[in-house]
């Protein structure tokens, strides 16, 4: 319908917005400026924010065309590198792809965990499984391919990488990333008891703390 730059609004419905955006980075900075403009009450009132990988849903927007007028004039700033309010998730970095990964960034295996634990990443979106959240955060030069073969199992905790994204599985599922760490307990990701049961919501931040030995390795 309409866009600014690289961003591009949509009509998704009668109430509803689709702002396509270039990149996860970028997504994930747009959602967290909504997010901040609904909090200072400078947004009108609607429903539901959905992120995806390169994609936001407004949902239950009262005059769609008039906000999409204002949405494609934004100045999105870039998201804050602090890490304040950050969850914390312990981190054993004992993944069996570590040699590969440290071959990719052409570095020692040790230092995997110092550079992938060094970083404030956000959720950017979530899927694949309840409480699996991807995670933006890792500079373009750390960024890595799916494996070749997927595996038929990953374990529940398996930190790993894949693209421009960290995640934890929250639980035993089958998966192609790169397994780099163990979340010694999985089981505060996905709570069912808790009136939020997700752990990692979008925009919320995270930082990984290595587990062992100084520099990460357990």
């Amino acid at each position: 319908m309409t866009g600014s730059r690289s961003v591009r609004v949509r009509l998704a419905g009668r109430r509803a917005l689709l702002v396509e955006l270039p990149d996860a980075e970028q997504t994930a900075a747009f959602h967290t400026e909504l997010l901040r403009r609904r909090a200072a009450g400078t947004l009108p009132a609607l429903g539901e924010i959905v992120p995806g990988a390169r994609t936001v849903l407004l949902d239950g927007v009262t005059h769609p065309e008039q906000l999409a007028r204002r949405i494609a004039d934004w100045d999105v700033p870039s998201r804050a590198a602090d890490d304040s309010g950050a969850v914390e998730i312990p981190v054993r970095y004992d993944g069996p792809d570590l040699p590969h990964v440290a071959a990719l960034w052409d570095v020692a295996v040790e230092e995997v965990a110092v550079r992938h634990s060094a970083y404030t990443y956000r959720v950017a979106f979530c899927g694949f499984a309840p409480g699996f959240g991807y995670l933006t955060g890792l500079p373009t030069e750390l960024h890595l391919p799916r494996r070749d073969t997927p595996r038929t199992r990953v374990p529940a905790g398996a930190v790993a990488l894949a693209g421009p994204y960290s995640a934890v599985y929250p639980r035993a599922t089958p998966g192609g990333w790169q397994l780099i760490g163990t979340m010694p307990d999985p089981a505060p990701l996905w709570d069912l008891s808790r009136d939020e049961p997700a752990l990692l919501t979008p925009g919320t931040r995270v930082r990984f703390v290595a587990e062992g030995a100084e520099g990460g390795a357990p």
